[in-house]
Parts: C-alpha cells; sequence; structure tokens
C-alpha cells in the first residue's frame, strides 16, 4: 500500500468541506513548570532557545486564517502548550475580540489545556462567561501526580492544581482531565480512576507516557526525540506496555460495572465506535495522522503536536494560506504513512482496527511494533466480550449502559 493511498472515508472529507483541528500555542513551550516527561520544554531549541509570546498582530493574523480555512460552520479554538495561562487573561479577551471580528456568522468555540496552577478567580469567571471547556492536567492522587510533574524548583504541584481546581469548580466551569499513565502509575489504574471521578471529572483522557530520550549529561535534562533518533533510548518516566494495560483493565472493571453513561473515558469511547465501525474518537488510534496540526507563537505549522521537529515544518500561516498547508504533499505522506508503514504483525491483528498501530511516536524504529502493543492487546483481550454486547445493544436500539445491569 503506498503512503499516498487514501481511503474512501477520506476521500469523501478531502473532497467535501474542509474542516481543520489545529492547536494553537500562543506561549509556545513556555511553562512554569518543569514536568518530567513533557515532551514540549525542548522545543525553546527550534527558536534559538528564546520562550517567545505570540503578539497581539500575530494572533489576529491567525485567529482570521483559521476561521476562514475552515468550511464548516463551526470552528474550535484549542489553546495549548507549554502552559497557555502565563499569556494572562488580557491575551484572551483580545482572542475572543478577533473571534467575534471574523466569524462571519460562524460558531466559535474555545477549549484550554492547563496544568492548573495559575487559575485565578478572574480566569475562572472568563471561562465560564466565554464557554470556554477547560482541559486540567492531573495525574491522579498526590503520590503518583507529584513524582513527575514539579515546577521549575523541583517542589510538587498537586495542592497549586487541587487550588485551582476548586476554583473552576466554583465557578461553575466546564472541565475535563487528562490523565498520563507513565511509569509511577502503573497498578494503580482504579486508584486514580476513583480519584478522578472523586473531583468531579466526568470526562477522562489516559494518556501513556512511552517516550524516546537522547540522554545529555548527568545533570542535563534528557532530550525527548524521535524513535530511531540518534542515541534514543526509553525514557526512565515511561510505562512499560503491560503497566498500560492493566492499568486500563482495572480503571475499565470499575466503569462497566457502575459508570457507563455517567463517566465517560476517551479510550473506552474511541474502542466502542471501532468496534460499531464508526470513526474513532481519538486520533492516535485512527487510521491516518491528519487534520490535528499545531500552530508556534510565531505562525509556524507543524504536522502534528507529537512531531514538532524541523523537518515536519510545513511552513507559516502568516505568509501561506492553512488550506494550501494541510492539504500539501507532506501532510498527505505523513497522514497515510502511518497505515501503510505497519508491520506483518500489525496488518493480520484482529484489533487492527480499533489501534491503526496507535501513535507514530510510540513505534519502535527497527521493528515498527509500537511498544505498547502488548499492553493494548491485553485491554482488547479483557474487554472484547463486552464492547460485542454493547454494539448488540445499539444494533437493538438500545443504551449500551444496559450492560451494567446484566
Amino acid at each position: 500500500m503506498s503512503d499516498k493511498t487514501v481511503h474512501i472515508e477520506d476521500a469523501v472529507r478531502l473532497s467535501g468541506p474542509q474542516a481543520f483541528n489545529i492547536m494553537l500555542k500562543p506561549a509556545g513551550s513556555l511553562c512554569n513548570l518543569g514536568c518530567a516527561y513533557c515532551y514540549y520544554l525542548d522545543k525553546s531549541e527550534l527558536y534559538g532557545g528564546r520562550e517567545p509570546r505570540m503578539a497581539l498582530d500575530v494572533l489576529e493574523q491567525v485567529t482570521k486564517a483559521y476561521i476562514e480555512a475552515n468550511d464548516v460552520p463551526q470552528v474550535q479554538f484549542v489553546w495549548h502548550g507549554g502552559e497557555p495561562l502565563v499569556m494572562g487573561l488580557d491575551f484572551y479577551r483580545k482572542a475572543i475580540d478577533f473571534q467575534k471580528k471574523y466569524a462571519a456568522g460562524k460558531k466559535v468555540f474555545n477549549s484550554i489545556q492547563t496544568n492548573g496552577v495559575l487559575v485565578d478567580a478572574a480566569l475562572a469567571k472568563f471561562f465560564r462567561e466565554n464557554n470556554f471547556l477547560v482541559g486540567l492536567s492531573l495525574d491522579g492522587p498526590a503520590h503518583i501526580h507529584n513524582r513527575y510533574r514539579l515546577d521549575k524548583g523541583g517542589k510538587p504541584t498537586f495542592d497549586s492544581v487541587m487550588r485551582g481546581l476548586e476554583i473552576l469548580k466554583g465557578e461553575g466551569v466546564e472541565f475535563n482531565t487528562l490523565t498520563t499513565v507513565n511509569r509511577c502509575s502503573e497498578s494503580h489504574g482504579k486508584e486514580v480512576y476513583e480519584f478522578l471521578k472523586a473531583t468531579g471529572s466526568r470526562f477522562m483522557q489516559f494518556l501513556p507516557v512511552a517516550e524516546f530520550v537522547r540522554i545529555r549529561g548527568k545533570k542535563a535534562r534528557p532530550v525527548i526525540v524521535e524513535p530511531g533518533a540518534d542515541g534514543a533510548q526509553s525514557a526512565f518516566w515511561s510505562v512499560s506496555a503491560k503497566g498500560f494495560g492493566e492499568f486500563m483493565c482495572d480503571v475499565f472493571d470499575v466503569w462497566v460495572k457502575a459508570d457507563v453513561g455517567k463517566y465517560y473515558v476517551q479510550l473506552f469511547d474511541s474502542t466502542l465506535s471501532a468496534w460499531c465501525g464508526q470513526k474513532e474518537a481519538v486520533c492516535t488510534l485512527g487510521r491516518t495522522c491528519s487534520g490535528n496540526a499545531v500552530i508556534e507563537h510565531n505562525g509556524d505549522l507543524y504536522v502534528c503536536d507529537h512531531f514538532v521537529y524541523p523537518r515536519y515544518r510545513l511552513g507559516n500561516v502568516l505568509t501561506t494560506p492553512i488550506r494550501d498547508l494541510m492539504n500539501s504533499e507532506k501532510v498527505l505522506r505523513f497522514a497515510y504513512g502511518k497505515y501503510s508503514s505497519l508491520p506483518k504483525r500489525c496488518t493480520r491483528c484482529p484489533y487492527l482496527p480499533a489501534c491503526n498501530g496507535e501513535c507514530p511516536q510510540h513505534r519502535d524504529a527497527q521493528t515498527g511494533v509500537n511498544v505498547l502493543c502488548d499492553g493494548y492487546r491485553l485491554f482488547f483481550d479483557h474487554t472484547a466480550p463486552v464492547w460485542d454486547r454493547m454494539r448488540a445493544l445499539l444494533a437493538a436500539g438500545r443504551a449500551p449502559a444496559e450492560i451494567m445491569f446484566k
């Protein structure tokens, strides 16, 4: 299969109204924390070691270009980082002003991913008044969260994050949680899930941390690199394949007994969608890598948030239309190369439609097999009978939540 082979569902997308999901990183890699596993802190080196911020004139041009590039009636702005809140409240007030100025009848929605430390009452009120969905990075209870999520001085951040969360809840801001599954998380799936429920999170994303690094010295921070890069080795904080699989199985076993239809876990939603022949709910499990690019502080556009390296730079949205960049041959090669480069082990796997080789950032450079493969197989083996029954319920016009009563 060629890396330019376009499947029918993607052909429909490419020939229909253009729509793009692009993260905006107004502060680039700048962050008030120094999380050990952060794959973005190193990116300042792309810009001479500086930590520049998006200027207001660039914000206006990016806003206009992004809204115009989308042919659909609803446009989603996803603010990410680094830590996007270092830009301050006035920056996002201007962002809303520019969105209104260039909306041209389209409905504009905003979501923002934050570590929560800088959240205050004024920001929370702004988020509520402007219907921001806030994603909060929270790895679990203190003994897990504080293992790798430390501030620049190496101090724990759990208490500060929880303080920010309480402010958001007090103001009635809609939020969900993003939780990494790392080496410290292993064997704590049930504990972490119950903790997140207790915080009030109803929508949860569990992100496996399986990274490759290059060691620079005993005191220097390891550099996170692509699979196959010179000197690449597995990071010490990476979750093992078995550890990730068991973590998600433990979460699933609690969820399926009492929480179906009440609490939402992204991996579970995506798996059920795949089981029913529908589009995946998360890009990492999709057939292609496309439509999830990232705009840097200066307008540079990269093909994927996890591949912000020079060779994946598409151009700059201030000088080239976004749709031209996103429909370029470089994007096509990247998008369809994900599936076409799968090894035979993957193409023969019964779970291929639910996994599609997962994210290329996790693939072993020698074998092409995802380093988390055994964990996903463990999870799918464990949960397959439930997905079969849920699919049958849906086919009969019944709710999947009925499975809890069987």
